[in-house]
């Protein structure tokens, strides 16, 4: 027999039962006669009661023992699947020895673990700037830079870094209202548009002092460019000195042409300077940096951008069929609107959305049993994701709030 002490519970094994998996721990203790080889497999052994001492777990080992006797590893739900893992490692059992219907569980709650520390790690990265005030010391200028970097970054340092986030996010409201008015046609006479103009730099000129003080509090510029919110507040400040830029470029270009005796400005940089306006909306992103909800709902698309894809993979499919669908039992009807397939993707879509503008329908008797189908097609998919997104984001949620306050 083997005498194996086990943390301090004593178990004992025939030594022809433990050859039958030489290259097992215990195998290779009962096959080597080397005495040194024999200690190198254990961490202690008693001469007096010829007994093998291993610093183990005595409650996962009964599996282990159970194995030896019987052939079969038994996997318990109780256990952590890390800490079984590295015990069965140890003694040098596969996995495979295990039967299908606990190994295919047990490779399932593996996953989950595993899903579950990547997402917790990936969580913690979220905030991780939150943490940052220590990559200070040692840098130059170190403690002004930290000083900078608590106002800017960490709105519950001091009561002025509350107030600046509060003003970062009045700033953003303002100058998405500001974008808003001066669209409406009241506003865009000599005064209105002055007073949109000026309420446009004061929002840039905030904007850009925040921005650089951002930068120049950086413990490290290479992670700072990386930083996906610093991208964000890059593009809230380029449009405005873009805008600057294409203005003068087109008035210089009006008065060459003038100077041609040309009545109208040929330039095309009237449009681009409309889409370089447009680019200002990206602004309302800037609010996500102080607002956990919004941080949450950006990383639960993140984490389920999986079952997004294939969401709209599902709607292309259900678009192309039913609208092709659709023509073939509706091109025939006169005045239809269903001329062609691509004609007919416009009323898919809204079908299966559930929105159902009513601008395009269906005449025949048949065309409204494919667009009843269409619809239920539409109220299963669109019910489908609901459930993962929603418990997701709560989840999600729950833990950035949770850090936070402990923060």
């Amino acid at each position: 027999l083997l005498n194996i002490n086990v943390g301090g519970t004593l178990f004992h094994i025939a030594m022809k039962v433990a050859a039958r998996y030489p290259i097992t721990r215990l195998g290779k203790l009962a096959l080597y006669t080397d005495p040194m080889k024999k200690l190198q497999l254990c961490d202690d052994y008693s001469v007096q009661k010829n007994e093998y001492f291993f610093d183990r777990d005595p409650s996962i080992f009964h599996y282990i023992f159970h194995f030896y006797r019987s052939g079969v590893l038994w996997i318990m739900d109780e256990m952590c699947p890390s800490n079984f893992v590295e015990e069965i490692e140890y003694w040098g059992i596969h996995l495979k020895y295990s039967q299908r219907c606990c190994r295919i569980l047990f490779e399932e709650k593996q996953d989950e673990l595993s899903e579950y520390l990547k997402i917790q790690k990936e969580l913690e990265a979220e905030l991780e700037p939150l943490d940052a005030a220590q990559h200070f010391e040692g840098k130059f200028l170190g403690r002004f830079r930290k000083m900078i970097w608590n106002l800017i970054e960490n709105p519950y340092s001091s009561v002025p870094a509350k107030i600046i986030a509060v003003m970062s996010s009045f700033f953003v409201l303002i100058s998405i209202v500001g974008m808003t008015l001066s669209t409406v046609e009241e506003m865009k006479n000599k005064t209105g548009k002055m007073w949109m103009e000026q309420l446009e730099m004061i929002c840039a000129i905030f904007f850009t002092s925040e921005y650089l003080m951002r930068l120049i509090s950086s413990s490290s510029f290479k992670n700072f460019l990386r930083a996906a919110f610093n991208a964000v507040d890059l593009v809230a400040i380029l449009p405005f000195y873009i805008q600057i830029l294409f203005e003068n470029l087109d008035e210089a270009d009006t008065l060459y042409h003038e100077e041609l005796h040309k009545v109208e400005n040929v330039s095309k940089l009237g449009k681009v300077l409309k889409l370089i306006k447009l680019m200002r909306i990206f602004r309302i992103l800037k609010l996500a940096r102080h607002s956990t909800g919004l941080r949450a709902f950006g990383f639960t698309i993140r984490q389920c951008y999986q079952q997004v894809c294939c969401l709209f993979l599902f709607i292309a499919m259900g678009v192309f069929t039913f609208s092709a669908l659709m023509h073939s039992v509706e091109h025939d009807v006169p005045g239809t609107n269903f001329t062609s397939i691509p004609y007919a993707w416009w009323w898919a879509a809204v079908s299966l959305s559930t929105v159902g503008y009513g601008d395009t329908v269906p005449d025949t008797v048949l065309g409204r049993m494919v667009a009843f189908g269409c619809i239920s097609f539409g109220i299963i998919l669109n019910g489908m994701p609901i459930s993962i997104l929603y418990n997701k984001f709560s989840d999600y949620y729950a833990k950035l709030k949770a850090h936070e306050n402990e923060t």
